[in-house]
């Protein structure tokens, strides 16, 4: 059983989609500490006028944690949604989503930040990824350790036998920790991913997955580097 553990990101990027396409389980990590100015409650669109920020104002409490973030209003829902079309109302793809983020942002109202993200990445990977996996939370399993330990402690847990990490990782995790436990770890290789037709050049890549998907549409899932591989 491979598994990737990520705190859950608003409308993250192709990367964070490819690593839930290389596991079999992937887990919400939204019960840890709140950072300020991430991908948790922001990410990047890209217009005709080039890249702009669409954030949702979480307030400036830090002591939080991910899962406890509310959000206060719903007027950043109508912005988004404005924002959303006026960057990709003309890109060939647009009217094939429309209907669903219309009723996200306009239809319902967002009290919590990790509900809202969760909702929207099991939604874009099952629905319009066709990606095969299936979603937990770290929240279900009382975890009590910290650190290294506590993803060991979670991936025990879930039975894992190997366990997929981001990159950036190798800065905190122990590799020992991992090869104690008979766990093996792999690290997700971001390199290599193809360009896809934009509507405004020049091509930026690290930009929201609904960039990708107003753009080229159900053919998204073939830009997924795991998807490649398995076809």
């Amino acid at each position: 059983m491979k598994v990737a553990i990520l705190q859950s990101n608003y409308l993250p990027w192709l990367g964070y989609f490819d690593i839930i396409s290389s596991v079999d389980l992937f887990i919400f990590y939204d019960d840890l500490q709140y950072t300020k100015n991430d991908w948790r409650n922001r990410n990047k669109i890209k217009g005709p006028c080039g890249l702009q920020w669409i954030t949702i104002p979480t307030g400036q409490n830090l002591k939080r944690l991910i899962c406890e973030v509310e959000i206060k209003n719903k007027v950043w829902q109508q912005k988004h949604w404005k924002s959303l079309k006026n960057c990709y109302a003309k890109s060939p793809f647009f009217s094939y989503y429309e209907k669903f983020f219309e009723d996200f942002y306009l239809k319902n109202t967002w009290r919590n930040l990790s509900d809202l993200n969760q909702y929207l990445i099991k939604k874009i990977s099952h629905d319009f990824l066709d990606i095969k996996v299936e979603f937990d939370d770290s929240r279900n399993y009382f975890l009590k350790s910290s650190k290294c330990d506590r993803v060991i402690e979670l991936l025990k847990k879930v039975n894992a036998t190997s366990y997929l990490s981001g990159p950036s990782a190798k800065k905190y995790l122990n590799e020992s920790s991992f090869r104690e436990n008979d766990i093996k770890l792999d690290w997700m290789n971001y390199d290599n991913y193809k360009d896809y037709p934009q509507l405004h050049s020049p091509f930026e890549r690290h930009v929201s997955i609904v960039d990708m998907l107003f753009n080229v549409g159900p053919d998204a899932k073939f830009f997924l580097n795991n998807y490649n591989a398995m076809i």
